[in-house]
């Protein structure tokens, strides 16, 4: 007779399943190369796999597996001593294809035009913040995480999250003329 009960590599492969898409999306937002970004995405899940049975529920899965996905994204780029936002930009994701993202409605050419322009500097700006401004705007903005969970990812207080958000938010604005 089968058990109703899912067994523990059920569950933890519903799970991954479930998160894997916020995943990538943060690691490619936060490398903007394809590649990079599927590797990154298999390596946390792995190391997520091999840690499942130690996972003790004091934060949602959630927040486990991004705290898994921001440390994968530091090693990578301490062990090949990159800086972020530095690919090249012939695996990178192309400011056009930003464009699919975008509201295309009625734009004209010149308004979508414009509107590509302010998405790539906006991407610009992020990549001269700090590694962990650059991963506190990201989880905001790009995964739409709340300052709770941000905290339970990264293991900062809200309060230290809150103040790395605000320097982000202030520098993207005073570098793109208040706009932002």
């Amino acid at each position: 007779m089968a058990s109703a009960q899912p067994t523990a590599a059920q569950e933890f492969s519903r799970l991954a399943a479930a998160h894997r898409p916020q995943i990538f999306r943060f690691l490619l937002a936060s490398t903007r190369d394809l590649d990079l970004a599927e590797t990154l995405t298999q390596d946390c899940l792995l190391k997520a796999h091999r840690n499942w049975a130690g996972f003790r529920g004091e934060s949602t899965v959630l927040t486990w597996l991004m705290r898994i996905a921001i440390n994968v994204q530091k090693d990578h780029w301490r062990n090949r001593r990159l800086q972020f936002w530095r690919t090249t930009r012939t695996n990178a994701v192309d400011v056009d294809e930003a464009g699919e993202w975008l509201p295309s409605g009625e734009s004209s050419p010149e308004q979508q035009l414009l509107a590509r322009e302010k998405v790539d500097k906006v991407w610009e700006v992020v990549g001269t913040l700090s590694e962990r401004q650059r991963t506190m705007f990201l989880l905001r903005y790009v995964e739409e995480m709340d300052i709770a969970e941000i905290a339970a990812s990264t293991g900062l207080s809200d309060g230290t999250v809150k103040a790395h958000l605000s320097r982000a938010l202030s520098r993207v604005r005073a570098e793109l003329g208040g706009r932002a």
